[in-house]
């Protein structure tokens, strides 16, 4: 079990003019880490990974466990292994990113970011599923469908990247929500920690998996400029 590698399939980027159909299933994509988020086939939701199981979050707003056969277009992954453990207690998330970034070092390094415990507040998004032929992804997601919850036990997971790999992934934070319940979940807009326990774990080792036997990605001519400006507006 290799836990000093984050393993990600496809990237950020593919998804930006619409390469939404899935390219690696759910049973593989467990092999390479039991911790992680991403989206499914048709940018079905948010995938949330913990502990082994991948879970979606809907844009009905339901929770359900995603099965071994389904695929992803997207996803990163991780063998769990914190090197860093942390209390915390009343923060907002701009306080948070800013505090994580300078207290941990990450500005130039990778890092699997978890946050465990009660949360003031949670405002998430979560992706509308998408028929071919596929908009851009600013297009698909021009709309979305957003849940809250006040006073909410659960758990941030999600990845810190150095912004030089702005397009492979998401510059910066890029974090999904699952709540203890399986009531709330999905790509977090905003957050504010009431108590919790906060895990780093920091990586050298970033592998990417493309999938270079999908006629579509093989077609497709990328454009940097336009992939972080689509990046920035959906994600951010």
């Amino acid at each position: 079990m290799d836990t000093t590698t984050i393993f990600q399939h496809g990237t950020l980027g593919l998804l930006v003019p619409g390469l939404f159909d899935g390219t690696i299933t759910a049973g593989e994509l467990l092999t390479h880490g039991d911790t992680g988020i991403g989206t499914l086939d048709g940018l079905n939701g948010e995938v949330i990974i913990l502990g082994g199981h991948a879970y979606q979050a809907r844009e009905d707003g339901q929770i359900r466990e995603i099965q071994p056969e389904e695929t992803l277009p997207f996803a990163s992954v991780h063998f769990e292994k914190p090197d860093i453990s942390a209390q915390l207690a009343a923060i907002t998330q701009t306080d948070f990113e800013q505090q994580v970034v300078h207290d941990y070092r990450l500005t130039n390094v990778f890092a699997a970011i978890r946050v465990d415990g009660t949360f003031a507040k949670v405002k998430a998004r979560v992706a509308p599923r998408q028929e071919p032929p596929y908009k851009t992804l600013v297009a698909a997601t021009a709309t979305q469908p957003e849940f809250t919850g006040e006073h909410v036990d659960g758990t941030i997971i999600g990845y810190y990247a150095p912004h030089l790999f702005q397009g492979a992934t998401v510059g910066g934070f890029h974090l999904h929500f699952l709540s203890k319940d399986h009531q709330l979940g999905g790509h977090l807009l905003e957050f504010e920690v009431e108590q919790a326990t906060l895990k780093v774990q920091h990586f050298a080792d970033f592998h990417v998996h493309l999938p270079i036997d999908n006629e579509a990605y093989l077609q497709e001519q990328f454009d940097n400029e336009t992939i972080d400006h689509a990046i920035n507006k959906a994600e951010r």
